[in-house]
């Protein structure tokens, strides 16, 4: 049976999105998710997106297999793309402006706004070491600027989960960065027990952040949205940056709000539909 399916990229970080709403079960494996993201030999992707049937009263539940097979429980850049997806699929009945999206890290709600842009409640960060998960302090005290060795070198990393790891490092110049080198041996350092995202940060203003990043299971992407998020409260919590700023990417820049009021972090940002096609 032909299964229809639609290509989006928020800030370049691309997805293979698949109406999946008669199923509560993905209708591909991880295995063919890897064919499909191949960018010579499939559609190409940094990960495959099913939009499933909503769970515990939730308008729609999100499943993502990364280009690598593995399974996330959450992706920033992904969601924003998965609502302008299910506006698609909605279409003229559509009758609301905003989502429930039940996630493996939780319950998340995009809202699309008036000028194309997608915003997002991303929740609450969480900070405690048995929360992210990482051996870097014992489970309820947070990692913040402690020191971690990566590759001979000593880097000062702050944790922070937004229903997925993050590492965030402050350095000098994100240019400098060899991160297809450097990015794997922090994915897979001992210290964290699901792999991490890592993340590289240049403060140019407290409210305006460079930004590159690793993913976990998808390697050098364009953007990161929960890492873009967690970079903001890492910058909080060192003192480096404000509570609201532009966050820089390769791919363009998003809008990340830690709310000194709900103390929730909210995500801005675009979503574009590039084609649509049947495998």
């Amino acid at each position: 049976m032909a299964i229809e399916f639609t290509k989006y990229h928020g800030l370049g970080n691309d997805f293979i999105l698949i109406d999946n709403r008669s199923s509560y079960l993905p209708v591909l494996t991880p295995e063919q998710a890897i064919q499909l993201c191949d960018r010579h030999f499939g559609i190409g992707a940094d990960g495959v997106i099913f939009a499933l049937p909503g769970e515990n009263g939730t308008d729609y539940t999100m499943r993502i297999f990364n280009s690598d097979g593995s399974e996330p429980e959450m992706c920033g850049n992904g969601i924003r793309c998965l609502a302008g997806f299910l506006a698609d699929l909605e279409g003229q009945s559509r009758n609301k402006d905003s989502y429930r999206i039940h996630t493996l890290g939780g319950v998340m709600t995009p809202q699309l706004l008036s000028d194309g842009l997608v915003k997002v409640d991303m929740g609450l960060p969480r900070l405690l070491a048995g929360e992210i998960p990482t051996t870097l302090a014992s489970v309820e005290e947070k990692v913040i600027s402690q020191p971690l060795e990566v590759a001979g070198k000593t880097w000062d990393v702050t944790c922070v989960s937004m229903g997925n790891p993050h590492c965030i490092t402050f350095v000098e110049d994100v240019a400098a960065i060899e991160l297809e080198s450097i990015g794997p041996k922090f994915e897979h350092h001992p210290a964290f027990p699901q792999r991490i995202n890592t993340e590289f940060i240049q403060v140019v203003r407290p409210d305006y952040l460079k930004m590159r990043v690793w993913e976990r299971g998808a390697g050098i992407t364009l953007a990161c949205g929960t890492g873009a998020c967690a970079s903001l409260v890492a910058g909080v919590l060192t003192g480096k940056c404000d509570r609201t700023a532009t966050v820089e990417l390769p791919g363009g820049p998003l809008q990340i709000e830690w709310s000194e009021i709900d103390q929730r972090v909210y995500m801005t940002g675009p979503a574009e539909r590039v084609f649509t096609g049947k495998l």
